[in-house]
């Protein structure tokens, strides 16, 4: 396919941090996919948590399966705007490397332990994993990926961190833009957790349709299901209408980026990083039905009374987890343990929080009943 003139190509990389020969038979951005899917923090996202602690229930989401569907939205939209697909998918299967077990609750519980060392934030975590954490190959640490699949794995960043990231952090103080593919990566996100948690809430009797219809990209859509099948099965009706949601919210977003990008006259990916403001969007009824479902799903899901005890649980384990190895950092492995520093102890904490965010929630869950005694927190 014949990529527009804006879109990221691997002939124009800004290229790796360590210099290698060319890939053979598939190119760079290629090479990035496949070295994500094949390494460790890959495998681990199979039990890691979405909304749900990942022994709640075989049927509900983990980081693995929604970085799959992240990455089959982003490359639909990818390919209908002209857009790298191949980056596109690394940047989406490469997007929650860094979380860490339990889902928020657990980041949150961990920037809480990491206040005073630096804090804690999943997407510079997913970098410092690919960059530095992957131990795979003889010549370089990390992954050794392109500029251009890292800059769409950082997100977010603030100004401080950034300062430290060199060419990487420089567009957050600048104020500029990603490429097209990190773009479209971010908003393959939201459109795959918005709609598959509702899946997952209906599944667990935490939502019920009676809500839902109160919300309006899911009603118009169940409406139009109930119309044309008034018999059809209850659960069929609902996962034909997160299908009809998914499909209405990425036709409008392919539809208005395209709109977007052709007024806005850009010519090169170089013109996406100096506009100012993002070039990919829904359309504003589009956002504001988007808007409207996530402010429901935070209220009567992820602020649900029993998602917020599994929370609560979660989020002790990571606190006590924490402190023991803090207090004990011989019950760590031995690459985890730090090294000395000014203070004597930001090294080690900072070694602590990549061995916790490591760990899946199957795995915390055995570290503390082995520590502890018990897989309740105290």
């Amino acid at each position: 396919m014949k990529l527009v003139p804006y879109a990221a190509r691997d002939a124009t990389s800004r290229g790796r941090a360590y210099k290698e020969p060319a890939p053979s038979y598939r190119g760079e951005f290629q090479r990035d996919r496949d070295r994500i899917i094949h390494c460790a923090a890959f495998r681990r996202l199979e039990y890691k948590t979405q909304v749900f602690v990942n022994h709640e229930g075989d049927l509900f989401r983990t980081r693995l399966t929604h970085s799959l569907e992240v990455a089959q939205i982003g490359r639909s939209v990818a390919r209908a705007l002209k857009l790298n697909e191949d980056l596109t998918e690394a940047i989406a299967l490469a997007h929650d490397l860094g979380h860490t077990p339990f889902g928020h609750s657990g980041q949150d519980a961990l920037n809480a332990c990491m206040r005073e060392y630096g804090g804690f934030e999943h997407n510079l975590q997913s970098l410092r994993v690919v960059d530095v954490l992957e131990e795979r190959y003889a010549e370089f640490p990390g992954l050794n990926l392109t500029f251009e699949t890292r800059e769409g794995i950082l997100k977010h960043c603030s100004v401080k961190n950034a300062e430290q990231l060199g060419e990487l952090g420089k567009r957050f103080i600048d104020g500029k833009q990603p490429g097209l593919e990190a773009q479209l990566a971010n908003l393959a996100d939201e459109i795959a957790y918005n709609n598959h948690d509702i899946d997952d809430g209906l599944r667990y009797e935490l939502l019920g349709v009676d809500q839902l219809n109160q919300v309006e990209l899911f009603a118009e859509q169940y409406n139009a299901v109930r119309s044309a099948y008034p018999k059809l099965a209850e659960r069929r009706a609902v996962h034909e209408t997160i299908r009809r949601m998914i499909n209405h919210v990425v036709v409008d977003l392919i539809e208005n980026s395209r709109t977007c990008l052709g007024r806005s006259k850009v010519q090169s990916i170089g013109d996406v990083r100096n506009f100012g403001q993002p070039l990919t969007n829904y359309s504003e009824p589009v956002s504001k039905k988007v808007l409207e479902l996530k402010r429901f799903l935070r209220r009567h899901l992820y602020n649900h009374t029993r998602v917020q005890q599994m929370t609560q649980s979660a989020k002790k384990i990571v606190e006590e987890l924490f402190i023991r190895f803090m207090e004990e950092p011989n019950l760590l492995p031995p690459q985890y343990r730090g090294k000395p520093d000014s203070d004597g102890l930001a090294s080690r904490a900072r070694g602590i929080a990549d061995y916790m965010a490591g760990m899946t929630d199957r795995y915390a869950i055995n570290e503390h009943t082995r520590l502890f005694g018990s897989h309740e927190p105290a």
